[in-house]
C-alpha cells in the first residue's frame, strides 16, 4: 500500500504536519506540494487548529525539490503556492527542522514564523549552481533576516552550513539537541495555540507586514527569473 506523503494530526489546538517521503529525503515532489497546501487550507478554515507545526520523518527535514524529473510549471506553482499560504496563514507556524534542509525546503523554513532546529541540522541553498533560481518568497526573506550581504553570499556561493550558523544569521530561532527536538517543538507550538487567537494572528500580520513589505514582488520576480533561466514543461508533455 501506497504511504501517504504528509501525515497530518491536530492535539491541543496544534494541527502538526509530517512530510512523509523519508526513503526521497522528503524531496519536493507535486503530491507532496499539493498536499501541504491543502492541509494549510483545511487548518485556515478550522477553528479548533490555533497553531501549526510543520517537521519531517526520516533523515532529513526537506531535500528540496525532487529533481528525478524535469521540473515543470506545476512544480513551480505549487512550491510558490505552499510558501504564500505559510506566511498568509492567520495562525502562528512553527517548523522542526533536524537533518538536511536544502533548497526549496529552507525557502518554506523561511517561510514558518518561528523555526526550531537539530544541532545535527545541514543547510543549503545549491539553486545557482544549478542554474535555476530561487523560490518561496527568499529574495525578501533572506535579506530580511540575514541581511543582503550574507544573502547573496548564500545564494550565489551555496556553501554548506549549520545551524549555530543559522542561528546567529537570524535565520532560526533556537537550536537543541537531535533527542529534544520533538518534545521541544511540539511544547513551543502547544504554547503558540495557547495564545488568544485574535492576538496571535494580529502580532503576525503586522510584523509580517512591516519586515516581509517586499514578499508579494519578491515572489513575482522571482516566477519571472525562473522561467526566464529556462523553459519548464507543461503538465501536458510531462
Amino acid at each position: 500500500m501506497t504511504q501517504p506523503t504528509l501525515l497530518a494530526e491536530v492535539r491541543d489546538g496544534v494541527m502538526t504536519l509530517a512530510l512523509n517521503r523519508p526513503d526521497k529525503l522528503n524531496a519536493i515532489d507535486n503530491a507532496l506540494a499539493q498536499a501541504l497546501l491543502d492541509a494549510i487550507d483545511a487548518a485556515a478554515r478550522d477553528p479548533e487548529v490555533r497553531a501549526l507545526r510543520v517537521r519531517g520523518n526520516g533523515r532529513a527535514f526537506c531535500a528540496g525539490r525532487d529533481v528525478s524529473e524535469a521540473p515543470t510549471e506545476r512544480d513551480l506553482v505549487l512550491v510558490q503556492a505552499v510558501s504564500a499560504a505559510l506566511v498568509g496563514l492567520d495562525k502562528p507556524v512553527l517548523f522542526a527542522v533536524h537533518g538536511w534542509t536544502i533548497g526549496a525546503g529552507f525557502e518554506w523554513m523561511l517561510n514558518a514564523d518561528i523555526a526550531v532546529v537539530a544541532g545535527t541540522s545541514r543547510f543549503k541553498l545549491p539553486e545557482a549552481s544549478l542554474g535555476v533560481f530561487v523560490t518561496g518568497g527568499l529574495s525578501a526573506t533572506l535579506p530580511a533576516y540575514a541581511g543582503l550581504a550574507r544573502a547573496k553570499a548564500l545564494t550565489l556561493l551555496g556553501e554548506e552550513f549549520g545551524p549555530e550558523q543559522a542561528c546567529a544569521w537570524g535565520l532560526v530561532w533556537k537550536v537543541v539537541a537531535p533527542e529534544e527536538l520533538e518534545a521541544v517543538s511540539a511544547q513551543m507550538a502547544k504554547k503558540l495555540a495557547s495564545l488568544r487567537p485574535a492576538v496571535a494572528s494580529r502580532f503576525k500580520r503586522v510584523l509580517n507586514t512591516v519586515g516581509l513589505a517586499n514578499f508579494d514582488e519578491a515572489m513575482r520576480l522571482e516566477n519571472e527569473a525562473q522561467r526566464s533561466l529556462g523553459p519548464q514543461r507543461n503538465d501536458a508533455a510531462s
